[in-house]
């Protein structure tokens, strides 16, 4: 199986080992990854800002650069959500302009081949155990378009569950939004902050060792807010701890 690594603007600005984890993972799991250069924005950024029509060539990019995979897989539940809810919803309202159905036909492409990483791991490839290691206490944040647009559910459980030595206790309030929200954090900054005080607050009173996020953009916010506090609770991705294993962990 071939697939295609979507590893998004955040991650690969901020967070390179979270694409590293994801193809450690996927190779050791037998499957081949590739990395198309041509890929860039999924233009979420704009999109939320109100420039739909300046996000249409970022859709666009998107489809053709993935054209030759069967599968694209991304560790980011809000930019996997971007494709898979908006991208249709840009297709049709291009198409009702009267601007062709190009935008649509993108869509059309793009949408059934794009997952989030769990959902790739569960659902397509069929595991839960990829056989990891991570002998810690750790605590889940499930990040807000994994949990409300792309309805992930007991996905990332599943996998946490499965690893070896890792020790998985419950998050207080943890359905609730830790903050980001992407540009909400740059319009709504002091509202942001308070939310992610909250969020971290409940983080350390876990005792967990690390917090997981499926999301770098939500690690970002949770991490930065945890050593304003002075907390020593380490965030980390999924994927890095699915990549670990006895012999090396992330």
């Amino acid at each position: 199986m071939r697939v295609a690594l979507f590893i998004t603007c955040v991650n690969d600005t901020l967070y390179p080992r979270t694409g590293q984890a994801v193809v450690t993972l996927l190779e050791r799991l037998g499957v081949e990854v590739g990395f198309p250069e041509a890929q860039s924005c999924c233009g979420q950024p704009q999109f939320n800002t109100g420039y739909r029509h300046e996000t249409e060539p970022l859709m666009r990019r998107y489809a053709t650069a993935f054209r030759d995979y069967e599968y694209v897989v991304t560790p980011s539940g809000s930019c996997a959500a971007m494709v898979r809810d908006n991208y249709p919803r840009m297709g049709a309202k291009a198409a009702a302009e009267g601007r062709g159905q190009d935008l649509a036909d993108a869509a059309a492409e793009a949408v059934p081949k794009t997952y989030e990483l769990t959902e790739f791991l569960t659902d397509v490839l069929k595991v839960t155990d990829v056989g990891a290691y991570y002998p810690h206490t750790v605590t889940y944040h499930p990040t807000c378009h994994g949990l409300r647009m792309l309805k992930l559910g007991d996905r990332p459980r599943s996998l946490l569950a499965a690893v070896k030595g890792l020790n998985l206790v419950e998050l207080p309030g943890a359905e609730e939004c830790c903050g980001f929200g992407g540009t909400f954090a740059v319009k709504n900054a002091a509202v942001s902050a308070a939310m992610g005080a909250d969020k971290a607050r409940n983080i350390t009173a876990t005792g967990a060792e690390a917090v997981c996020t499926l999301d770098n953009s939500c690690q970002l916010h949770i991490g930065g807010t945890l050593a304003r506090q002075g907390s020593t609770v380490r965030p980390v991705h999924l994927a890095e701890i699915l990549a670990s294993t006895e012999g090396d962990v992330w």
